[in-house]
């Protein structure tokens, strides 16, 4: 990142913007509690002039302005916060036009500029400092200024970094919180395929009525489960996807899966074949999640292959991973499909062939859960109507306690 040579540059400046943008604070309208943060730093220094504001890349961005200066963005370059950002300490200028830095200054050489200034950086959590709480005079001031004055000053300093941590976990929350309700109301849709598709068979064939309730039910008890765990993880204060680790045999996941999807399959004349490696061993991962990622892939495989063809699932082990294939034979992807694949809403030139749904949410919501176990997730295809493979790769070695452990 290149900065014209007149502007002071902490070292780590790049990582000090990127928590600075985090905040999504620039450019925003002025806010009662900063003009009130502003305000008692000039009642504590009895200045005219008080300031909060952050620095950018080549810019200094006046959030609260207590002086008769109009705008709310100066140059960096020789700018009195520009340089209150380089020492963790208060800056303190007694007279401005003695500093041969800061003479050049745009507040500085206004009419009625500033001449005393007195800047408390705002430090983030992580020690970046990304701005000042900053007090200034019309008049040049020699005398001492107290350490009680500059904790003060700090202290306020402090409060600004405070409101905004406190907006930044409310955001993340609140995108948690949406996203585990996208994923829930993506991982229902499912079961409710399993139960109209039930009731389809029973409406044409009333003799397979005990059967299709055991679908039926078993659908029902996974929608339960997922509105339950909703339900329990908004109430988390703490609001993420956790993973909760256990001793699992896939081929169990597998064979459960195959069920499931029979009567998806049988609906288009499709055929799914498992070809599982016998000498796979019970693996350690969060049951439920990646149920419902190979869930998700075997539901796509179905959904956007042709009638009457094949779906193969392949699983096999790895020297330190248990790897996945699932292989259809239908439409295919393009370089512009696999470049969008993964991301949120990507709209593909693939179409359900059956008149399903898609809401463009399932494969991110699996790439994220299978991140989650420090596996890998991608697909490969040699072209539209070619067919497409989707992989997936889970890690052997897990972590009990801090100590890696190989299966």
């Amino acid at each position: 990142m290149n900065h014209p040579a007149d502007i002071l540059v902490p070292e780590n400046d790049s990582l000090r913007l990127k928590k600075l943008y985090e905040y999504q604070i620039l450019d925003t309208h002025p806010e009662d509690t900063f003009d009130k943060i502003a305000l008692l730093a000039s009642k504590v220094f009895k200045t005219p002039y008080a300031f909060v504001t952050f620095v950018d890349h080549d810019r200094v961005f006046i959030k609260a302005n207590i002086s008769p200066f109009e705008g709310n963005v100066i140059p960096r370059e020789k700018s009195l916060c520009g340089m209150a950002i380089i020492d963790d300490e208060c800056t303190i200028i007694h007279d401005a036009t003695e500093n041969e830095c800061m003479k050049d200054s745009l507040l500085v050489k206004k009419k009625g500029g500033v001449r005393f200034y007195v800047g408390a950086p705002l430090r983030s959590p992580e020690g970046y400092l990304l701005g000042t709480v900053c007090v200034a005079d019309k008049k040049p001031r020699y005398g001492h200024i107290s350490k009680r004055k500059q904790e003060m000053l700090k202290n306020l300093a402090d409060l600004v970094v405070n409101k905004l941590e406190m907006r930044l976990r409310y955001k993340t929350q609140l995108k948690a919180q949406h996203e585990l309700m996208n994923i829930t109301l993506h991982e229902i849709k499912n079961p409710l395929a399993s139960i109209k598709l039930a009731n389809d068979v029973i409406k044409k064939d009333p003799t397979r009525c005990e059967s299709m309730y055991i679908r039926v039910k078993d659908s029902i008890a996974r929608i339960q489960t997922k509105l339950h765990d909703l339900l329990k993880n908004s109430e988390d204060e703490e609001v993420q996807q956790k993973l909760c680790m256990e001793e699992t045999n896939l081929k169990e996941i597998f064979e459960s899966l195959l069920d499931t999807f029979q009567l998806q399959a049988n609906k288009k004349k499709q055929t799914v074949t498992l070809s599982y490696d016998t000498n796979i061993p019970p693996v350690f991962i969060d049951r439920k999640k990646i149920t419902d990622v190979f869930h998700n892939l075997l539901s796509n495989a179905l959904k956007y292959s042709y009638p009457d063809s094949d779906i193969n699932i392949f699983v096999s082990r790895n020297c330190t991973s248990v790897d996945v294939e699932f292989r259809d034979e239908g439409q295919g992807l393009d370089e512009d499909d696999i470049n969008k694949l993964f991301t949120r809403f990507a709209k593909l030139s693939s179409k359900p062939t059956g008149k399903e749904t898609s809401n463009g949410l399932g494969l991110s919501i699996c790439k994220f859960l299978v991140e989650m176990h420090n596996g890998k997730i991608y697909a490969t295809s040699p072209g539209k109507d070619m067919g497409t493979s989707f992989f997936v790769s889970l890690p052997l070695i897990y972590e009990v306690e801090n100590e890696p452990q190989i299966r």
